[in-house]
């Protein structure tokens, strides 16, 4: 029957085309005598122990123990979880259980298949960690009933790992990028291992792909190591997996060219032997690295190990159903029987399934494990991996140079990403193992140069002889997933980190970001995970510029339609207000305040976005502290009178379009010196939020004050338009707000020719100005038809003038002078 294969641990090479010499790279382990009797026996009682909690907590709501006849009264209403990776899960803790208590390891376990939280949960209650953080998950029977019947109920944990699991530094809904973030959470920590187990399903992901190449970016000497685990039961949620299908010679073949060594365990005959043998292997193999690193005897591209676990999907549970395989197919996926409250014949096997693993003969008499159950756990208590404080107490705050000793001058022209990056120098020689750049090969074309100009601070590419065991700051990887996964790691366990990007590949990691940004808002709902330092990105080389290289006369930019995608700033808007900041500094000052607000800043997702180009510096370092602090603030300097009385609100949002905001006021106050003008700039985007809606949001009075109450106000800004409204809903101000901002316009042309497409050039908003003007001042009513005629004439030579000559009018870029 389609999709009822049985299960093979060893498919077939039938059409291999291999060499069987592809097998002998498989190292050799004596996997018969490993395990001496009575800890074999104890694993056996651990799993046992774990598998009946695991299932129960899938069904049980009542008589979780068992002690009495079961009944359909005692069904859960709603079967939700997933079995069929558990199994996998329970044999490989038990076993790294046993390699912490013989080797004295720090070692965390993250958890590629999310779905499979039963199996986790089951082995934190054993090892008593759940009671540590939880008290009413007590390891006893009280505690044991109020785990398994609370789980994916109200009030319950949920069916995925989360943040309110303790031990955890991963989501594991979204799957891909378990992987990445294990690679992250071992940077400058040269004691701790992550294992991490990943399953087959997640193995076929673009993001874990690419993630198996992170130990290229760990220098083993100030590093610590990851153990992968690759899960292989065969199937997905109804289809065979692709890792599935491969034989012994594929696999080897597949991980020797990615640089591991391989060891495949699959004799479930002797499954614990030969697990044990193999991890024993692969802890050897770890060490042996690490000791030639740190004694000045580096291994050449070392290679690491990585074990490949086949067992059957849902083994040990209901092997078929009405003639259907279960175990060792998909249907044990999810819930293998799921009509048990109904169906007599699958009420009885789920009875005989849950009393074939005898649960009373593994707990004590007030529910504890047994002693043979307790010896495979760790008995130093900070061993444990879900008690291990990397994963909730770990944060170390950076010790921040003051940023105004990078201050440049007032007036001048400074690309924001050149002056952060000299910033981001001092930072790195002062926080030499707690902060890391993480960047999609994209560091030096955004300017950030700077960074890798001292020793220590330069990349971290392993297998490149220029940057191998030089300790560097900076890990670049052509792919933004694994970038992101890596920050993830590095910032759940206590460090900081920086992600730059080209602001239009960014999106790409949106739905990773808004997982991570779920774990944040549940971390922060527990009471026993402490700080964390806020996620931080940098978006630069915008859809304003496009190009790669600096602008003499503007000319046209190497990059086209491509590179223009402001997205982003909407992914973070729809995260949680609790977490989510977006700051838009309007030049290097205000920038490099923003910077180190934001490493120094907890909990938040922060989104800073500015230009790596040569834009002037409207404020002084003191001036930009006081804006920032704000969010936002009247640019006197820019408006009539100071911004008195003003028959027009101008703002900026963004630094080339406020740019163009103070380009068209001075504009204005030649062609219509009547016309009274406020220019505003906002650097903190959530202060626009609805009153209350937001902690920056301003209230009605504030909100009043800086835009009047009944002043046409036009918005120059730097996103989509749609974000911009939807921030401001509600306001009282609305019938009279008018907003521009990129609208999908422009392909290869020049930077203000790109403005032009968008509606967001000096003569736009000239145009917006006098329109809203004219509604408040007779003087400029007069001549409004007269004037926007002129300013959309000089629109469309600006246009044809760029189409002609391949580069901006010469006065384009002149900083505008207020007299």
């Amino acid at each position: 029957m389609p999709g009822q294969e049985l299960y093979q641990p060893n498919p077939p090479p039938e059409a291999s085309l291999l060499p069987d010499s592809v097998l002998e790279l498989q190292p050799h382990v004596d996997k018969e005598q490993h395990l001496d009797p009575p800890t074999l026996a104890a694993i056996k009682k651990y799993r046992r122990a774990a598998l009946y909690i695991t299932a129960a907590m899938i069904y049980l709501k009542e008589n979780t123990l068992l002690e009495r006849d079961l009944k359909p009264e005692d069904i859960k209403p709603r079967l939700l979880g997933h079995w069929g990776t558990c199994p996998g899960l329970i044999l490989a803790y038990a076993h790294l259980n046993l390699a912490i208590k013989r080797h004295n390891l720090n070692m965390l376990f993250v958890t590629g298949p999310g779905h499979g939280a039963p199996a986790i949960l089951s082995c934190l209650w054993l090892e008593n960690s759940l009671a540590k953080f939880i008290p009413k998950y007590s390891r006893d029977r009280k505690g044991l009933h109020n785990l398994i019947s609370g789980f994916s109920s109200r009030g319950g944990f949920p069916s995925h790992i989360n943040a309110e699991t303790p031990g955890s530094i991963h989501e594991g809904g979204e799957l891909g990028y378990a992987l990445a973030v294990s690679f992250g959470a071992v940077m400058d920590k040269p004691d701790l291992i992550v294992a991490c187990v990943i399953g087959d399903g997640e193995a076929e992901t673009g993001p874990t792909a690419t993630a198996w190449h992170g130990y290229k970016y760990l220098d083993p000497a100030e590093s610590g190591a990851v153990l992968p685990i690759l899960h292989v039961n065969g199937f997905k949620i109804s289809e065979r997996t692709i890792f599935g299908c491969m034989d012994d010679k594929e696999i080897i073949s597949l991980f020797s060219g990615y640089g591991y060594q391989v060891r495949i365990v699959e004799d479930l005959e002797n499954i614990d032997q030969d697990l044990a043998a193999s991890i024993e292997w692969a802890i050897h193999e770890i060490k042996r690295i690490q000791k030639a690193a740190r004694t000045h005897k580096p291994i050449i591209k070392p290679r690491w190990p990585v074990i490949i676990l086949r067992t059957p999907k849902g083994w040990s549970g209901p092997k078929e159903l009405n003639g259907k395989l279960i175990e060792g197919s998909f249907a044990s996926h999810q819930v293998p029987l799921t009509n048990v409250k109904t169906d007599k014949h699958e009420f009885s096997m789920l009875k005989e399934w849950l009393e074939s693993y005898d649960i009373h003969s593994l707990l004590q008499k007030h529910g504890e494990p047994i002693d043979e159950i307790q010896h495979v756990i760790p008995w130093d208590e900070n061993k444990r991996m879900g008690m291990r404080k990397e994963t909730y107490d770990a944060h170390a705050p950076l010790e921040l140079p003051l940023w105004s000793d990078s201050e440049v001058k007032k007036g001048s022209q400074e690309s924001c990403m050149e002056v952060v990056g000299g910033y981001l120098l001092k930072v790195v020689a002062s926080n030499p193992k707690t902060f890391r750049i993480f960047s999609p090969d994209e560091l030096v074309s955004n300017k950030l140069f700077a960074v890798l100009e001292a020793p220590n601070s330069g990349r971290n590419f392993q297998w490149d002889i220029a940057s191998r065991n030089k300790g560097g700051r900076v890990v670049e990887i052509l792919s933004e997933h694994t970038c992101q996964g890596m920050l993830q790691g590095y910032t759940l366990t206590g460090r900081t980190g920086l992600f730059p990007s080209y602001e239009a590949f960014l999106g790409i990691v949106g739905t990773m970001c808004a997982q991570y940004a779920k774990f944040v808002k549940m971390a922060r709902e527990t009471d026993w995970r402490r700080d964390i330092s806020s996620i931080n990105y940098v978006e630069t080389s915008t859809w304003t510029r496009q190009e790669q290289q600096r602008i003499p006369n503007g000319r046209i930019p190497d990059n086209g339609f491509s590179h223009q995608n402001p997205s982003f700033i909407g992914s973070i808007l729809a995260l949680k207000a609790s977490i989510a900041r977006v700051y838009l500094p309007p030049d290097a000052n205000c920038f490099l305040s923003t910077v180190a607000h934001c490493l120094r800043a907890k909990h938040y997702v922060n989104l800073m976005v500015g230009s790596k180009q040569p834009t002037p510096v409207w404020l002084s370092a003191e001036e930009a502290d006081k804006h920032c602090i704000a969010g936002a603030s009247v640019w006197k300097f820019a408006s009539t009178d100071g911004g008195v009385k003003p028959d027009v609100v101008l703002v900026g949002i963004g630094v080339e379009v406020t740019f163009e905001v103070i380009a068209a006021a001075a504009l204005l106050r030649k062609l219509v010196p009547e016309l009274r003008v406020r220019v505003v700039n906002v650097t903190d985007l959530m202060i626009l939020s609805g009153s209350g809606s937001h902690p920056h949001a301003l209230d009605e009075d504030a909100f009043d004050a800086l835009f009047t109450k009944e002043a046409p106000i036009h918005f120059n800004y730097h996103g989509y338009p749609i974000e911009l409204r939807g921030l401001l809903f509600g306001r009282k101000q609305s019938d009279h707000i008018t907003i521009e901002g990129y609208k999908e316009e422009g392909t290869t042309t020049t930077p203000f020719d790109m403005l032009l497409c968008n509606n967001v050039s000096r003569f736009d908003v000239a145009i917006a100005a006098v329109r809203g003007g004219a509604t408040k001042n007779p003087k400029v009513q007069v001549v409004a038809h007269q004037l926007i005629a002129g300013l959309k004439h000089e629109h469309q030579k600006a246009a044809e003038y760029a189409r002609a000559n391949g580069i901006d009018p010469p006065e384009t870029f002149v900083t505008p002078v207020f007299h």
